[in-house]
């Protein structure tokens, strides 16, 4: 067979990711605080493009009677005549206030029916600032202040020594008897435990300062802990020759004791979530308002103004294609915060709609939902829905959610009914569980019958892996042993 070169033309279509795009879906994936971020880097980096406030947007603002009607956020700037971009531009739209959507901005001294945050929360100090803080205003010697200093930086997140007295006393070239003053120094400082080496040593530290009151449970800590470990009341109550009665208080003093002392203070700071959207119920009707509060409001500068609106020729021309390159992207970033507003609000309404019984009744009533379901009710790609959902949170009369709360899988329901939601599933374990005796907890077994008897068909294996999930013990560990 001969081998020949041959032209031939080829029709086919192709998605080309152009800048603008590409710009667009990544401000359509962006949290509320990165998206404030990304519009700082872009004020600074693009000289056409600035910040405005309500005042100077409300004193710059042409009067009705010269001014167009502004575009409706799913209109967008109105086009003009002209081929690039600038020349389709509605300039009064992007000289005055790109994120104009007919809002109606309220009131900060309003009550309007959101829910108030603090915002003036300063940092709580962490396990070993605070042990820190309190050697250095101990009446101890220099050297021994040293050590216990050493110490706390091996003092773990519970706030238990992690090094031993001979270990310390070897890295600091010490005699272990220092080391050990230190370690008792460190073991009277606040909160009370911390600094133990073992659970039993953190739990006496503990019951010595608890008095007279405290003076069998210490008993049972120093002689009989392995039994008190295992909840053992009758067992130590024979070794002790004692009353069961006494020691079972005994062993409800002790459980009062904290274990795990240095948590107050290693836990993560408590972080504020700021809804992307807020939900109001108004005569039987679901509003929706997006939350436009925190982000910068922008505009085209005015110094580009009055070179786009004046004589610009006299402009060299490295000038004039730096202008249109930085009026044109001051554009695009406006036009694409504006696309990302418009986009969140179809899919929260298609949320609503589809999750109104959520909204009406609360989380037992989610319905099972699919990125696909969204998709196809508001015509746009699975993909969009999903950049949309991540990150992003809505105010709700049951709480603050993120988007993609409200997609979950579903459980069949028994003769033919609609499927319920896992989301409800986990929440009816939860308020049965709650609802149960402390001396005979539900087994999962049970659980799953009960389950069943409502109709919803689950195995006794998805019922444990829900209830762990939730961080709910098994019914061996919730029954109440004294």
């Amino acid at each position: 067979m001969a081998l020949e070169l041959r032209q031939s033309l080829k029709l086919s279509q192709q998605l080309v990711m152009t800048p603008q795009l590409q710009q667009a879906i990544k401000l359509l994936q962006l949290s509320r605080l990165e998206l404030q971020q990304a519009v700082r880097e872009e004020l600074e980096v693009n000289p056409a493009l600035e910040e405005t406030s309500e005042e100077t947007a409300e004193e710059e603002a042409p009067s009705q009677a010269e001014a167009s009607t502004p575009p409706t956020p799913e209109e967008g700037p109105t086009p003009k005549g002209g081929d690039g971009l600038i020349d389709r531009v509605d300039w009064e739209y992007y000289f005055n206030e790109g994120s104009r959507d007919g809002r109606v901005d309220r009131d900060t001294d309003d009550e309007d029916g959101r829910p108030y945050y603090e915002n003036t929360l300063t940092r709580r100090p962490g396990l070993t600032e605070h042990l820190e803080t309190q050697l250095r205003l101990l009446d101890i010697p220099e050297a021994e202040q040293e050590v216990a200093i050493y110490l706390v930086g091996n003092i773990d997140e519970n706030g238990y020594l992690k090094t031993t007295a001979e270990e310390a006393a070897q890295a600091l070239s010490l005699p272990v008897e220092e080391v050990e003053r230190a370690i008792a120094t460190v073991q009277t400082l606040d909160p009370l435990g911390v600094g133990a080496r073992d659970l039993r040593e953190c739990l006496m530290i503990q019951a010595r300062e608890k008095g007279a009151a405290f003076v069998l449970p210490l008993r049972i800590l120093s002689d009989h802990f392995d039994l008190f470990s295992r909840g053992d009341v009758a067992g130590t109550a024979r070794r002790l020759k004692l009353p069961k009665e006494a020691v079972k208080e005994a062993f409800q003093r002790l459980v009062t004791l904290w274990p795990k002392p240095g948590r107050e203070y290693s836990g993560d700071d408590v972080q504020y979530i700021t809804p992307d959207v807020y939900l109001f119920k108004v005569d039987d009707q679901w509003v929706i308002t997006l939350n436009d509060d925190g982000q910068p409001r922008l505009r085209l500068s005015s110094y580009y103004r009055r070179l786009l609106t004046g004589d610009a020729e006299g402009l060299p021309k490295e000038d004039r294609e730096f202008l249109k390159q930085k009026v044109n992207a001051a554009l695009w970033f406006i036009k694409s915060i504006e696309q990302r507003k418009r986009t969140i609000y179809k899919v929260v309404e298609s949320i609503v709609k589809l999750q109104r019984d959520f909204l009406e009744k609360g989380p037992g009533h989610l319905r099972p939902l699919t990125l696909r379901d969204v998709a196809e009710d508001i015509e746009m790609h699975e993909s969009t829905v999903s950049r949309v959902t991540s990150g992003k949170y809505v105010n709700t009369p049951h709480g603050i959610f993120e988007l993609k709360y409200f997609f979950t899988s579903g459980l069949n329901r028994e003769g033919g009914e609609e499927d319920i939601a896992s989301k409800s599933v986990k929440e009816k374990i939860r308020e049965i569980i709650h609802a149960e005796g402390e001396s005979k907890p539900l087994s999962d077994q049970e659980l799953m019958r009960l389950l069943r008897n409502q109709g919803i068909r689950i195995a006794r294996r998805t019922v444990t892996k829900y209830r762990a999930a939730m961080g709910l013990l098994a019914s061996s560990r919730r029954k109440k042993q004294f």
